[in-house]
């Protein structure tokens, strides 16, 4: 997420993790590496001369808390400072009334359409049955790209692509739904220089009364962030932001930054490009994963998603305690397909980054053929995968259509994975990062 920022700052806390002497001399190195990591993925540069400061000034005054060494400190004082930049806190849409009516703002090409889906989908598993209504009368294809999506979530939809009033689509849409319990609102994209639209915007503004009105922001514009909402937020009072696009935006740190300074919480991020590649945003848990900590809230939700909550805390424990067989680790990967790209489920684990490069890169097609070569094994096999020699490995081969250096790689896998997890557990997570891991547990 967000590109080379989430590993710079985790090779910097690594090196802070290596220095033998804590002193002021290490402290500005520390700082500077960040401000770096910071101003490369577009974070406005006087917040992060504010940021700095303050790290810099808590790690050479506070004395660190009895039982914490210097450097986790160091480390956990980079952590809360960082999310103290994003809001420190998650917010979330409080729906609590009938009919709840959302509005959706953004520029052309924000991804507010696809954003709508997404919100959809999520609010579905939340257990909410929204209507969506489409004023968008200057994209041809929003109508037809919002049926499609409806279609698909079993969601009713109201518009007319031959009706080319925005307000008396909204007035209809109104009408139509207000027995729904909620309704969300999708507007044409707009810039901040089209005063008509904007004008369009305030007038829908007046006659939907929305109970909130969202704005998306695409993580790709960097700083320009900050005057688009701004733009927008003195139109229409914004509540809550969506930022899109995070997934490797060189550009995101910019984004997130510039819309925390207008006051409205970011409350959702987008991820990817799948519909479920969607998350209620939590600076806790987003620092956590950008400084390589993991993220067990949400990779426990996610796994709580496919499976019964009982069978989400056994993965996660087999997964942190090493001590599971082939045929424990053929059913998590069936758990993790289910769950979304392997890339961000593995981000989500604390220390993955400590794999070897060809565990922490696995792919769906990898996984896929991992699967055809297990159903090739006997449960024996499965069970005892030590026991897997030559002679068995050809006949695993032959049975799966695969060619022997595919078996191997398989159980190279296995064993690399299993070691690293079993590290983890030995460990007990100790350091500030066990600590915002256990905090993260409770």
């Amino acid at each position: 997420m967000l590109g080379n920022l989430g590993k710079n700052l985790t090779n910097t806390m690594k090196k802070l993790a290596g220095m033998s002497i804590i002193d002021e001399e290490m402290v500005k190195e520390v700082v500077k590496e960040i401000q770096r990591a910071l101003i490369q993925s577009d974070v406005n540069i006087k917040l992060v001369l504010k940021l700095s400061k303050s790290i810099e000034e808590r790690a050479l005054k506070e004395e660190p808390p009895k039982g914490i060494t210097p450097k986790e400190h160091i480390v956990t004082i980079v952590y809360e400072e960082l999310v103290n930049l994003l809001g420190e806190k998650a917010e979330e849409i409080e729906i609590d009334k009938k009919p709840f009516k959302i509005l959706f703002l953004g520029l052309q090409g924000s991804g507010k359409t696809t954003t709508i889906g997404k919100l959809t989908r999520y609010l579905q598993k939340k257990g909410f049955n929204p209507a969506i209504v489409c004023t968008d009368t200057w994209r041809p294809a929003a109508y037809e790209q919002l049926r499609q999506l409806t279609e698909e979530m079993n969601v009713p939809l109201y518009g007319d692509p031959d009706n080319k009033d925005a307000l008396d689509l909204a007035k209809k849409g109104l009408e139509k739904f207000k027995k729904q319990s909620l309704i969300i609102f999708d507007t044409a994209g707009r810039h901040k220089e089209e005063k008509e639209l904007l004008d369009e915007m305030l007038e829908i503004s007046s006659v939907v009364d929305p109970d909130e009105a969202i704005l998306v922001i695409d993580g790709t514009i960097g700083q320009q962030a900050k005057d688009q909402a701004q733009a927008f937020s003195q139109t229409a009072k914004v509540g809550s932001i969506i930022v899109t696009k995070l997934d490797g935006s060189a550009k995101g740190g910019g984004a997130l930054s510039a819309v925390a300074e207008i006051g409205a919480p970011i409350k959702f991020i987008g991820t990817g490009e799948r519909i479920d590649d969607f998350e209620a945003f939590d600076p806790e848990r987003f620092i956590s994963r950008l400084l390589g900590m993991g993220d067990i809230k949400t990779l426990l939700e996610k796994a709580e998603e496919v499976a019964d909550e009982d069978m989400a805390a056994e993965t996660m424990d087999a997964m942190l305690s090493g001590k599971f067989t082939l045929k424990e680790m053929q059913s998590q990967f069936e758990m993790m397909g289910k769950m979304g790209p392997m890339n961000q489920i593995m981000n989500m684990m604390p220390g993955m980054g400590k794999l070897p490069k060809n565990a922490s890169q696995m792919t769906e097609d990898k996984i896929d053929k991992y699967k055809i070569i297990m159903n090739s094994m006997t449960n024996y096999e499965m069970e005892h995968p030590t026991e897997i020699k030559q002679s068995r490995m050809k006949r695993i081969a032959r049975g799966s259509g695969m060619k022997n250096e595919d078996v191997k790689e398989l159980l190279k896998y296995y064993n690399v994975t299993k070691k690293a997890m079993k590290g983890f557990g030995k460990r007990k997570m100790s350091g500030p990062m066990g600590q915002l891991i256990r905090q993260f547990m409770r």
